[in-house]
């Protein structure tokens, strides 16, 4: 595999409350995004990385037999390891907001992939409008659905893509981790070809670009951290009105 990460604050916000990890050892990768305002939404992103990162850790040597009570047999490994290494950290999260008035109401979007080199495959699983993508010979896929009320109302008919784009509450999320309820965790398996590139993004990003003007800046640059680079460039130059945080991972034969 290879492998980048990178983070910048933007134009607009006064501090960056994303956060990313890039764990070539565990095949683990992934980008949080904090709501909340002030120091909230930096402590929730930073909580939701370091369990994340710690739980599938911890269960790395785990086997078929040995899984815990509240594994799922229907889910593979992988991806048992991971939407339970998302809820652990929702109730991490949840347990942060309960234990002082200056953490209520900070929550984080996260979205993360978790790769198995020996049989070729990917388990990516998200909560909230944090996005995977797969460019996969010259065409860039979302593999994600955001967990937002605009692609909600997108979907249901009610706005236009672009409507959709502008929209005042575009940044209100459906789902997060450290909201009142258990977040259901969507997620899926696929299998890697030579040369995919999975990309991992907050939402500062494809707020600010088409998914066509990525596509022409994954496939124009030839190495990982010129691809992330111009990609948080060309963010800030569109505006920059977000944190922006981008993760590539490439996979070779």
């Amino acid at each position: 595999m290879e492998s980048y990460g990178i983070t910048d604050r933007g134009l607009r916000r006064a501090q960056n409350e994303d956060a990313f990890l890039v764990r070539d050892d565990l095949g683990l990768y992934l980008v949080a995004d904090g709501m909340g305002g002030h120091a909230a939404g930096e402590v929730a992103a930073a909580i939701a990385v370091r369990e994340i990162e710690a739980t599938v850790e911890a269960t790395r040597e785990h086997e078929d037999k040995t899984w815990p009570e509240n594994w799922e047999v229907r889910l593979s490994l992988n991806a048992n390891r991971l939407v339970q290494a998302i809820l652990a950290a929702h109730r991490k999260v949840m347990a942060t907001v309960e234990s002082a008035v200056e953490f209520k109401g900070m929550g984080a979007t996260v979205v993360a992939a978790l790769l198995d080199l020996k049989q070729d495959t990917a388990t990516v699983a998200h909560v909230g409008d944090s996005r995977a993508y797969l460019l996969r010979g010259g065409e860039l896929k979302l593999l994600t659905s955001d967990h937002s009320w605009v692609h909600e109302q997108v979907v249901a008919g009610l706005l236009s893509e672009e409507a959709a784009r502008n929209h005042p509450l575009k940044n209100v999320v459906t789902r997060a981790l450290g909201g009142m309820q258990e977040p259901a965790v969507d997620f899926m398996e696929l299998k890697l070809n030579d040369g995919d590139t999975l990309l991992l993004c907050s939402d500062g990003l494809n707020t600010m670009l088409e998914d066509g003007d990525i596509r022409n800046i994954l496939v124009t640059s030839p190495a990982l951290g010129q691809a992330a680079n111009r990609l948080v460039a060309a963010a800030n130059e569109r505006g920059g009105l977000d944190n922006i945080t981008v993760v590539l991972v490439r996979a070779r034969a």
